[in-house]
């Protein structure tokens, strides 16, 4: 039976190992795939996912995610398989990447640009702000493109929406985010 998400923080705070099965038990399959998003790579996936719990072991404590356990996980196992992907593919550009990179390069500078963490934090922020103003579906369509890495036709599929209708709502929703962004006198 899964337990909370307050208690397995709890657990991870005693220093208890159990925190790391419960985690599996709850989390396993969806960080899997998420890993599986960027690098496309099953059994990386699972290298990934066993990368993160160390990860999450090492860095609770200071961090107490309780209310927000699943998008700490989420952080983490992305920027663990980016990295790794960035490091099997060292000469070449993974295509999936290069793709999600070219589309957002006009609106959101890349991390290595941001030089003050203030900067990024108030960036993200507001690209926080901006998705709570929009449809949950256009929400929906934004997060899982930009933030799990799904393509166009993975998430036509599982919203029931034509790609083209997908492509258009990035599209529009891309153009906004930037505006949004200037009128906050946020300026890349």
């Amino acid at each position: 039976m899964a337990i909370d998400d307050s208690a397995i923080v709890d657990l991870y705070l005693a220093r208890d190992e159990s925190a790391i099965t419960h985690t599996s038990e709850k989390y396993g399959r969806a960080i899997r795939h998420l890993a599986n998003n960027v690098i496309n790579d099953d059994e990386s996936a699972m290298e990934c996912e066993n990368d993160t719990y160390l990860k999450t072991w090492n860095s609770i404590p200071p961090h107490e995610p309780r209310t927000y356990f699943f998008p700490f996980l989420g952080k983490i196992v992305r920027a663990i398989a980016i990295n790794r992907l960035r490091s099997n593919v060292a000469q070449k550009r993974n295509a999936v990447v290069l793709e999600l990179t070219t589309e957002l390069e006009n609106v959101v500078c890349s991390p290595d640009s941001v030089d003050d963490e203030m900067d990024s934090q108030t960036l993200s922020k507001l690209v926080s702000d901006f998705l709570r103003g929009v449809s949950p579906e256009k929400r929906q369509v934004f997060v899982r493109r930009y933030w799990h890495m799904q393509s166009i036709a993975e998430i036509s599929e599982e919203l029931g929406i034509s790609e083209g209708k997908i492509k258009t709502i990035l599209f529009r929703m891309r153009a906004s985010l930037k505006e949004y962004l200037g009128k906050e006198g946020f300026y890349l």
